[in-house]
């Protein structure tokens, strides 16, 4: 199974999401089913892993809290851009619930992420974007902001490859406290 944690958003935010979505010759857009939040890609994992992951994340223990979604910018290898993104206010208790998340998953055998966490929402996967059009797009969408999202709960995904995108499944969902 190919898993990752993440946090998934009501319809209402990904509909004012996939309102975004377009004009930029080159990107592959998300659709709106897939919007989320990954706290921590898990990859490839055996049947007997995949449940030594959920016991550790159903440990976990955190609170609820609000999120907000805000600006766009684009992640590049080297000189060419190939993803573009909205971000994410970072707050102390989202850098609280990725923490936990990544301990609980060191605890269940995985190794430790290298990477930083960038909190972010994938809009679209970049493949030799018109360059004009892309900057034009970050300039007219950095404003971006949504309104506060309640998070009560993250989910321990699958992800199937598909034809035309991939398909996301919230495997379990693990609550938190109500107490923001």
């Amino acid at each position: 199974m190919r898993l990752f944690v993440g946090l998934d958003f009501p319809w209402e935010v990904r509909e004012r999401l996939a309102l975004l979505c377009g004009g930029v010759p080159g990107a592959r857009w998300t659709p709106p089913e897939n919007f989320h939040l990954t706290l921590r890609f898990i990859g490839e994992v055996p049947p007997s892993r995949a449940e030594e992951i959920d016991a550790a994340l159903l440990a976990l223990r955190g609170r609820g809290f609000d999120l907000v979604l805000k600006g766009v910018g684009t992640f590049a290898k080297g000189e060419q851009e190939n993803t573009l993104w909205v971000g994410v206010e970072r707050t102390p208790a989202l850098e609280a619930l990725q923490a936990k998340v990544e301990t609980a998953l060191q605890r269940a055998g995985c190794p430790p992420e290298r990477r930083r966490f960038f909190p972010h929402v994938t809009l679209a996967r970049l493949r030799d974007p018109a360059q004009g059009k892309l900057a034009a797009f970050v300039q007219s969408h950095n404003l971006f902001r949504s309104a506060s999202i309640p998070i009560r709960h993250f989910a321990l995904f699958s992800s199937r490859l598909g034809k035309e995108a991939a398909v996301y499944v919230p495997e379990v969902e693990y609550a938190l406290d109500e107490r923001a």
